[in-house]
This record gives structure tokens, C-alpha cells and sequence, in this order.
């Protein structure tokens, strides 16, 4: 009986040591990310470690046995950084933005992703790889394309392009869009709205609203990056039913299909997502705790990010052609005009 038991737990040890060496690479590199943003102030340990997987995947050939990690950190790990993402999301600050800023956010939202399918479809890209870049450039960057690949199942390089183009065009964003606010004439209270409504990750939008504070010394309104943060959570609490409806329009594109394994309607990284929310809207967690909170999350994504970086391979980039990047660029330019748009009209 002794030997069966050792028989059959022989290959669970295995498929559970497996993913331990790529892991492990992942979490030095995700140390590495997180002291190095220490030292260059406004960069994201997030960008730098995706930075850092794509240099190391272009410049020297990574151990097999590292495979099994990255793919756990580039799923996995990615989908409870984003469920922890619901702890930044405090629902009283969001409806206090009153309801044309609300309004605004899901002008964005809906704007930006029905524009974005739009333009894709006249470049001639697969619904699922404008969907990516649709969803990650109108809501919340890499957690939202991580959230949409949980219910369509994209495939890897789908996923690897579309978040590589939000470092490169959100990354742009951080200098272009204060510069943009400063010749414009907007106040601080408008620049940091602009950023919040426009910019794709959460800490590309915290490193601009940084830039306004810092350009803006003595200018009336409130403090740009407190305004850009809020308004940015407002967007990432689009998520849910975002993905919920996408959900729902993949198991219907697929339903006469029954080769194809049918997506979740809402996954579980999802509801997690959701309870966070609520857990945060109880009030009982204490700082000390949302500090941790705050930190794990943000060490998951980076591990995540390091993970993604890997696969960001530039043979692999020049065979996906421009199309994708002729869509990024283009979403960029049309969330940033419905987001000021909606700005200008607000007053």
C-alpha cells in the first residue's frame, strides 16, 4: 500500500517542483525591478521588469527547465495581481467624483474600445488581438489584458504584443501627455483628470500626475495625482462588467463549436476581484494591511511582467508587422481626444 502511495504521488511532486526554477528567475527579477524603481524616480518596477525579461530573452537563450515557471507567473501569478487590485479601490472615493466625471470614465471606456475594434478591423486584425489592445488601452493597460485573456483564451503572442505595445505607448505617455496639458492651457485639477481618463497603467498615470505636480508648482486646483489616481480607479472598476460582457460574447462566438474549449463567463480571478472591492469598502482593514496588500500586489505583477517580458521577442515582433502597432497608436490619439473632449466640456 506504502509503494502505491509513493507511486501515485511521484508525478504530483514532479509537476509541483516543475515550475520552481522559472519561479524562482522570476522573483529575482521582480526584486530587481522593485529596488531599481527605488533609484529612478516615476519609473514602474512593472516596466522595468518587463524591460528586463525582454533583454534576457534577446540575449541569451533561457534553460528549458524555466519554462514551466514563467508560464505559472505569466498566468497565474498575473491573475491575483490583478484580483488584489481590488484593495486600491475605494468605492466612496470613485462616486465622489461626481457623476459627469463618472460619466466621462465610461465614455472612455465604451469610446475606447468600440473605436479601437473599429480601427482594427480596418487594419484587418483578428477580433481577439484588437480586443487585447482595445481593452488594455481603454481600462487599465496589462491587468486588463490579462483579465480579457482569462474569458477569450488568446493565444500567447497575442497576448505578449498587446503588452508590450502598452509599455511602449504608455511609457510615451508619461512625458507627452503633461507637456500636452501645459500648451493646452489646462489647470492641474484638468491635467490630472486628462491623465487619469487617458494613460493605460496605473503606474504610468501615478508617474504623470507626478510630472503635472512637479510642472505646476503654485497653479490652482487640486493636487494633479491624487485627481489622475481616482479617476484612473474609476476605470479600473470598468473591469468587471467589461469582461463579464466579454465573456458572455465569447462562449456566443463559440457555442456552435464544441471542439473549442467554451471561456468562463466570469472567471474566478474576477470575483476575487470583486471581494476585494468589497473587503475594502467594509472599512476593516487597517493601512498597515493595504500596505502589504498594496506591496504583494505589485510584486506579483512585476514577477508577471517578467514573465510576459520573456516572450517579447524581437523576431517574433517583426513578424507580427505593423498593424498592431499602427492600432496602438491609433487607440492612443482617440481615448486621449474623448477623455479631453469630455475634460473640456465638463469646464
Amino acid at each position: 500500500m506504502a509503494t502505491s502511495l509513493q507511486a501515485l504521488s511521484a508525478p504530483a511532486a514532479v509537476r509541483l517542483r516543475a515550475p520552481l526554477p522559472g519561479l524562482a528567475l522570476c522573483a529575482a527579477a521582480a526584486a530587481t525591478a522593485l529596488v531599481a524603481a527605488r533609484f529612478f524616480g516615476g519609473v514602474s518596477p512593472l516596466l522595468i521588469a518587463i524591460v528586463l525579461g525582454a533583454l534576457l530573452a534577446n540575449t541569451t537563450s533561457l534553460p528549458a527547465a524555466t519554462g514551466p515557471g514563467l508560464a505559472v507567473a505569466s498566468r497565474r501569478l498575473l491573475r491575483i495581481g490583478v484580483a488584489l487590485l481590488g484593495l486600491q479601490l475605494l468605492v466612496t472615493d470613485v462616486l465622489a467624483l461626481g457623476w459627469g466625471v463618472l460619466g466621462l470614465v465610461v465614455a472612455v471606456v465604451a469610446g475606447g474600445i468600440a473605436g479601437t475594434m473599429a480601427l482594427g478591423r480596418l487594419l484587418g486584425l483578428d477580433w481577439t488581438q484588437r480586443l487585447l489592445v482595445a481593452c488594455g488601452f481603454s481600462i487599465c493597460g496589462a491587468a486588463a489584458v490579462a483579465a480579457v485573456d482569462g474569458v477569450v483564451d488568446a493565444r500567447k503572442q497575442h497576448v505578449v504584443t498587446s503588452v508590450a505595445l502598452v509599455v511602449v505607448f504608455g511609457t510615451a505617455m508619461i512625458p507627452g501627455l503633461p507637456l500636452a496639458a501645459s500648451a493646452l492651457g489646462l489647470d492641474t485639477t484638468q491635467a490630472g483628470m486628462w491623465a487619469g481618463a487617458a494613460i493605460h497603467e496605473v503606474a504610468q498615470v501615478v508617474a504623470a500626475g507626478e510630472a503635472v505636480d512637479t510642472g505646476s508648482a503654485g497653479a490652482l486646483g487640486a493636487s494633479a495625482l491624487a485627481v489622475a489616481v481616482t479617476v484612473k480607479l474609476a476605470r479600473v472598476a470598468m473591469l468587471a462588467p467589461v469582461v463579464a460582457w466579454i465573456g458572455a460574447v465569447s462562449r456566443r462566438r463559440n457555442r456552435e463549436q464544441t471542439e473549442v474549449r467554451r471561456p468562463p463567463l466570469v472567471p474566478l480571478f474576477l470575483l476575487g476581484f470583486l471581494g476585494c472591492v468589497a473587503l475594502r469598502a467594509t472599512g476593516l482593514l487597517p493601512d498597515p494591511v493595504l500596505d502589504v496588500a498594496r506591496l504583494t500586489q505589485t510584486a506579483l505583477l512585476t514577477a508577471a511582467m517578467f514573465a510576459l517580458g520573456t516572450g517579447v521577442r524581437l523576431d517574433v515582433l517583426r513578424g507580427v508587422g505593423w498593424r498592431p502597432f499602427a492600432l496602438a497608436a491609433a487607440s492612443t490619439v482617440w481615448v486621449s481626444a474623448i477623455a479631453l473632449t469630455g475634460i473640456l466640456l465638463l469646464g
